[in-house]
């Protein structure tokens, strides 16, 4: 049975269930699960999964030529970026009322590095990256 299942999952374009559906159903013979339970834990590692490649596209798209990230940004090393603005606006409160940002400042200040964290924190929020479309400038 579960051979059949795998295969209709397949066939629905659903690789994650017919991926999955053996080790839940093991599990819930195991520990008596209800079926319900078995179809929501089902449905959710599908959907997580659709989250994790919808992510992982969104990111390939914005083609940002470095890994940055918030986190790895250097704020001890950049003493005139003030840090709790610029969690502040991870919060992504500017989009949602349509404001620009600027970073101006000297070379090697890292205004590309909090800029590219900035979109990277906006994509893993669901933000598409067409909506950045030449929002961040690079070179001279």
């Amino acid at each position: 049975m579960t051979t059949k299942i795998s295969e209709l999952a397949i066939r629905l374009g659903l690789k994650t269930i017919a991926e999955s559906v053996d080790k839940e159903l093991e599990e819930a013979a195991r520990y008596g699960r209800p079926p319900d339970e078995l179809l929501i834990r089902l449905f959710e590692a599908k959907f997580a999964d659709k989250e994790e490649r919808s992510l992982a596209y969104r990111i390939k798209q914005a083609k940002l030529p470095w890994d940055w990230t918030l986190d790895s940004f250097p704020f001890d090393q950049q003493p005139g970026v003030n840090k709790g603005r610029i969690l502040s606006l991870a919060g992504l409160q500017f989009m949602n009322q349509a404001d620009n940002i600027v970073f101006i400042a000297s070379p090697g200040t890292g205004k590309s590095g909090l800029a590219m964290g900035l979109l990277r924190n906006a994509l893993i929020n669901g933000q598409r990256d067409e909506l950045f479309s030449g929002a961040i400038g690079y070179g001279a």
